[in-house]
């Protein structure tokens, strides 16, 4: 799976953008859960203490940067339901956005995860959370 997910980074001063394109052999309806409620997100991510599943609900996630790791609270801050999710989250921690689309050619039985992850802070927090993601894609791949 590590491979087949395509990061584009963007570094804009201290903001940092990150764009992965992940192929996934599950229809969105597998994928969404993953994305979008508690368990689905702490069998890949983070755990979740929070999750109000609308915009402008609360969000708390947990161990998101390390495992045991400190809370980080934010916001629900788009919610199109069987296709975006997406967190703002205080600190350093920045914006997560899940973005599901149909595998290539409309593919119904396949899913494009499309994930930003946009946040500020030193170049090194950058390449360590570059160099994170290619992990939690291989969990999420096999929690599904």
């Amino acid at each position: 799976m590590d491979r087949d997910a395509l990061p584009a980074a963007g570094t804009p001063g201290d903001r940092h953008v990150l764009r992965f394109t992940v192929p996934l052999g599950r229809p969105e309806e597998d994928v969404w859960p993953a994305v979008a409620d508690r368990g689905g997100l702490a069998s890949w991510l983070a755990a979740v203490d929070v999750l109000e599943p609308r915009l402008g609900g609360a969000v708390v996630l947990r161990g998101l940067d390390e495992p045991g790791g400190p809370a980080v609270s934010g916001t629900v801050t788009a919610w199109d339901v069987e296709r975006v999710a997406e967190y703002s989250l205080r600190g350093d921690a920045g914006r997560l956005r899940f973005h599901l689309e149909p595998g290539e050619h409309g593919d119904r039985d396949a899913t494009v995860l499309r994930v930003t992850h946009t946040f500020e802070g030193p170049d090194h927090l950058r390449r360590a959370r570059l160099a994170a993601w290619p992990a939690r894609f291989h969990h999420l791949a096999t929690a599904l």
